[in-house]
């Protein structure tokens, strides 16, 4: 994907032991979240000891956390979380899904930019915790001559512990480069109509092979504690108006779909109403006991989708009474998605390109 091939040349009239510079490109970085390079135990530790000591992702006090994580937690969650890893694993490849996936979606938008760019942009991902780093990515990019560099964190949804500390990641990384590119980085897309098309699209396909309709669909977005909301996080109200705008596009009536929150860690209370809670009242309660699931907030399928959704949450709702349940596959490498994802790249190119 990185074109790093051009001749560097030393700039006319400059001195003969001026360094070569390469020709200036602009960069496309597409950022997802992450991936354990195995499932094994110490992949998984040094995976997990990475996310979890984001302070973006757990703001306890390291006095009080770092403890617990490193003593407790530590010793305990790979084996588990490897477990989940190893039922879903690209074994063909040797990677997660979400890599996979996320190699996908930059062939496809490499594609499509150089239709549209030819050689003067290139496009590459990194990943905010494991391989490959947003550190080696930006130093690439930087290598190859790139001046401009687009940083794309690919979550449809602004939130502290995953928009932010993306970036932060990025502009760490800017920090150790000697000459530093000139850099945007581009806007959550909960509520672009060409995300809201390609969601609307995807349910549309996967309700029309299903032989009787759902009762309901779910839409479960990614969690977060709700007192990141109290404190100014716009993460819950732009996944309600996505789903809203989908409700609108679909044209269904509010019973027809609803929003809740998945993946809870820890002692306090978080966005609600959690997905493996509501799904067994829908069933218990609402006696909907044929319902489809989507995943709105991931751009990918991943642990969290392919495991705990279709596994965990699944389980719930069947336990609690239900018959059928339908996972709806996030957008992935979907023609409309890729769609949409060039359309915001382009949006956020304006200025910087000839077009």
């Amino acid at each position: 994907m990185l074109d790093a091939t051009n001749t560097a040349m030393r700039p006319t009239h400059a001195a003969a032991d001026h360094p070569k510079v390469k020709p200036a490109k602009i960069g496309i970085l597409l950022a997802n979240l992450g991936t354990p390079d195995n499932y094994d135990y110490w992949s998984m530790r040094r995976y997990l000891n990475e996310f979890l000591s984001d302070r973006r992702v757990i703001d306890y006090s390291p006095w009080l956390w770092q403890p617990l994580l490193q003593l407790i937690i530590l010793t305990k969650r790979p084996f588990s979380s490897g477990e989940a890893y190893k039922s879903i694993w690209n074994e063909e490849q040797g990677e997660s899904p979400l890599m996979t996936i996320t190699k996908d979606q930059a062939t496809k938008v490499t594609e499509q930019m150089k239709a549209q760019y030819g050689d003067d942009v290139m496009v590459d991902f990194c990943m905010r915790y494991g391989n490959p780093s947003t550190k080696s990515k930006v130093r690439e990019m930087v290598e190859a001559g790139c001046r401009k560099i687009l940083f794309f964190p690919l979550y449809p949804h602004y939130a502290g512990a995953t928009s932010a500390t993306a970036n932060d990641q990025f502009f760490r990384a800017l920090m150790e480069e000697k000459w530093q590119p000139t850099v945007r980085t581009v806007d959550p897309y909960f509520e672009h109509p060409l995300y809201i098309e390609a969601l609307a699209q995807s349910i549309e396909s996967a309700y029309a092979k299903i032989e009787k309709r759902p009762d309901i669909l779910v839409c479960s977005y990614h969690g977060v504690p709700k007192r990141y909301l109290m404190e100014g996080d716009p993460y819950h109200c732009q996944c309600q108006k996505t789903t809203r705008l989908l409700r609108e596009r679909l044209g269904w009536d509010e019973t027809e779909i609803c929003t809740t929150f998945q993946s809870k860690f820890g002692p306090e209370e978080w966005l609600k109403p959690y997905t493996v809670e509501e799904v067994a009242r829908l069933a218990e309660e609402d006696g909907k006991k044929n319902i489809a699931v989507c995943a709105p907030a991931f751009s990918a399928d991943c642990i969290e989708t392919l495991e705990e959704i279709n596994e965990e949450i699944k389980e719930s709702f069947e336990e609690a009474g239900g018959e059928e349940f339908t996972y709806i596959p996030c957008l992935n490498d979907d023609d409309a998605h890729i769609k949409a994802l060039c359309a915001v790249i382009d949006e956020n190119l304006n200025g910087w390109i000839a077009r």
